[in-house]
This record gives C-alpha cells, sequence and structure tokens, in this order.
C-alpha cells in the first residue's frame, strides 16, 4: 500500500472536518426554526387544499357497543358467533368471538362486515346478485354469504357488522341488524 504524502493527508483531513460541521451546521439549522411556524404553515397549506376529502368513522367506543350486542342478540338464541366491526376501508375495528364459536367464524364476520360495507347493503341482498354476476365472489376479502350488515351515516356507508357461526347465514343477519340497532340507542 502506498503511502500517503503529508500534504494529501493534511488535505483530506481537512475536508473531512469541513463536511462533518457542515453537516452539523445543517441539523442545528433545520431544528433551530418554531414548532408553532412550521405547523401554522402545514395548516394553512392544508386548509387551502381543494383535493382533500374527509370521511367519518365509528369510533371504537361505538363498533365495541354494537358488536356487542350482536352478540348479545346470539346468546339470547343460544348461538355460538363471532362478530367483526370493520371500517369503511375494510379495516377491522373490533372482532369478538363468542364462547364455543367456531375456528373460521372470526375471519368469516370480517368478511361479511367487508362486504356489506362494500356495496352498503345486507349481504344476503348480495348473495343473490351471484346468479347474474357469479366473478363477484372472486372479489378479495369478500363473503357473499348473509350474515353482514352496513352502518350508514347520512346516507352513506360508515361501517360493516359482520355475524359468523350461527347454523344459518339468517340468524348471523338478524344478529348484526341487532348490532347496527344498538348504533341508534
Amino acid at each position: 500500500m502506498q503511502k500517503l504524502s503529508l500534504r494529501t493527508r493534511v488535505l483530506t483531513v481537512t475536508v473531512a472536518a469541513a463536511a462533518l460541521g457542515a453537516g452539523a451546521f445543517g441539523a442545528v439549522s433545520a431544528s433551530a426554526g418554531t414548532p408553532d411556524a412550521a405547523a401554522k404553515a402545514a395548516v394553512t397549506a392544508d386548509a387551502g387544499d381543494r383535493n382533500l376529502t374527509r370521511s367519518t368513522h365509528l369510533t371504537v367506543a361505538a363498533a365495541t357497543k354494537a358488536a356487542q350486542a350482536a352478540l348479545d342478540a346470539a346468546k339470547k338464541e343460544n348461538q355460538r358467533v363471532s362478530v367483526a366491526v370493520v371500517d369503511r376501508n375494510g379495516n377491522t375495528i373490533v372482532t369478538l368471538r363468542g364462547d364455543g364459536a367456531g375456528p373460521q367464524s372470526p375471519e368469516s364476520a370480517e368478511k361479511k362486515g367487508y362486504t356489506a360495507v362494500a356495496w352498503n347493503a345486507p349481504t344476503s341482498e348480495l348473495a343473490g346478485r351471484l346468479d347474474k354476476v357469479p366473478n363477484l365472489k372472486d372479489i378479495p376479502g369478500t363473503l357473499f354469504l348473509a350474515g353482514g350488515a352496513p352502518v350508514t351515516a347520512k346516507g352513506a356507508p360508515v361501517a360493516g357488522i359482520g355475524v359468523a357461526g350461527a347454523p344459518s347465514g339468517d340468524l348471523d343477519e338478524k344478529f348484526a341488524r341487532a348490532g347496527v340497532a344498538a348504533l341508534s340507542r
């Protein structure tokens, strides 16, 4: 390996020190601005942006209330079910697996809830559409079996409640509707 001259070594150390100093100065300068100024600029930019949209979502408390009401309705009829409440985007807010509910029921409940909110219709109604459009069942994350009910606010779907595990989809959907009804009390 070739030994560097004194001049080359001094120049290399000087350049490295200058680069480190510039980096430190930039970091200090970046953090020197007031958080209030940055926040005000962000709010101003967002307030004037007409490309934004807002959406309504259930609170965790409301989703839990609806899920518990559906589970209680099933329990009164000695049915072992799972209940899922999903938001408008299909994200699960809460899932309750009732005592003795089958292992497949939580996933089925989530899919029924998503299907109901995605089409803003009870899944029993949607299952009938499969005769005309059988490919609907191929859409990922959906389940076209009775047991899902949409939750609406101002006419728009905001959540879906899915129930799975009862011997019939009609019972599952009855319990899902009990969850929806609990939100209006």
